[in-house]
């Protein structure tokens, strides 16, 4: 082969792989870093069998979704909420369908937000485990209402909820992990915690506080390797998190009836988090477009993608006022998949 046409091949190549990336990301669910992972990565079935996994926000939606589908791994389960009576209907269906008995799954009532509860619920798992390998901070609530309408005790919740009392139990059990020097801290952030969208304020200052906390902690930890982090940032997902949002008042219920047909089934959502987790990925992006789009563009070009939400924002705040889910304002195009 001369060293012409080798060039020739190489140019081509370089044409050619741009391309193949471009088309990848058009059909792209997630960021291609996960993408790739969920094609030639470490498998869930065989990194997280056996292990010890206390899921917060088990009572509904993703965190639902991820104790199903963890019970399928032979893993121990530890499912945290407020509502007793849903948990055990979730421990119930992972019974029915997973691969665990009744002493594989705790069920541990928590409220984020009493921390001084915290420790004590540690000490329980551990006594019935003896080990925690993987916590995932799951639980928190969402916002749908605007600034100047908002009380400001809904903001002192959402960070009260979703950061404090994340950063809380964490605290809790990182000196177990510490001391064994080996653990995954598993973060369910939002696309809401890279970007920041009209009538959610203060759910993406809370968000936004979580990234600083946990990528801050990473730092602090690195003499620790064996103790990895993961911080998921999912996009519209099918789940009660709207249904369950708060609005203007902490005790004004949200209003039923959105449709969420569009979104990401939770599914495919938490295949991607066991992938994520499998193969110890800092951060993870999972959405369809253009959400995730716009999340490239709050990485890497925060003043393009700030003039194009606040266009957007518009139309949020419409639909929001007619009655409908903001997010369908993000509704141009759906990944349609087998």
């Amino acid at each position: 082969m001369s060293w012409e046409l080798l060039l020739w091949l190489l140019a081509l190549c370089a044409l050619i792989l741009p391309l193949v990336q471009f088309l990848r990301f058009l059909r792209a669910d997630a960021d291609l870093t996960l993408l790739w992972a969920e094609w030639q990565g470490r498998r869930p079935e065989w990194e997280l069998t056996d292990m010890v996994v206390w899921v917060t926000g088990a009572s509904s939606g993703i965190g639902e979704e991820l104790a199903l589908q963890l019970s399928k791994l032979g893993v121990s389960l530890v499912l945290s909420a407020r509502r007793v009576q849903e948990l055990e209907r979730v421990k119930r269906r992972c019974l029915e369908t997973g691969n665990l008995k009744e002493k594989d799954i705790l069920v541990l009532p928590l409220d984020l937000t009493d921390t001084d509860s915290h420790e004590a619920a540690t000490k329980a798992v551990l006594q019935e485990f003896g080990k925690i390998d993987i916590l995932v901070n799951n639980g928190g609530r969402s916002q749908r209402s605007l600034v100047l309408e908002t009380n400001l005790d809904v903001f002192k919740e959402l960070i009260n909820l979703n950061y404090l009392g994340t950063v809380s139990l964490t605290k809790c059990v990182l000196p177990h992990m510490v001391e064994r020097k080996q653990g995954k801290i598993v973060t369910v952030n939002s696309a809401a915690g890279i970007a920041s969208v009209a009538l959610s304020s203060g759910y993406c200052a809370s968000k936004h506080a979580l990234r600083g906390f946990f990528n801050a902690l990473q730092c602090e930890l690195i003499q620790y390797p064996g103790i990895t982090f993961c911080n998921v940032y999912p996009g519209p997902v099918q789940s009660d998190i709207v249904k369950n949002a708060l609005t203007e008042e902490v005790t004004k219920p949200m209003r039923n009836g959105i449709d969420q047909s569009y979104k990401m089934p939770t599914s495919r959502c938490v295949r991607l988090m066991l992938i994520s987790m499998a193969n110890d990925l800092k951060e993870v992006w999972i959405s369809d477009h253009p959400v995730l789009m716009g999340t490239y563009m709050w990485q890497y070009m925060p003043t393009w993608a700030l003039w194009l939400t606040s266009k957007l924002g518009k139309k949020r705040i419409q639909n929001f006022k007619n009655g409908l889910d903001p997010d369908t304002s993000y509704n141009i195009w759906k990944t349609k998949r087998d």
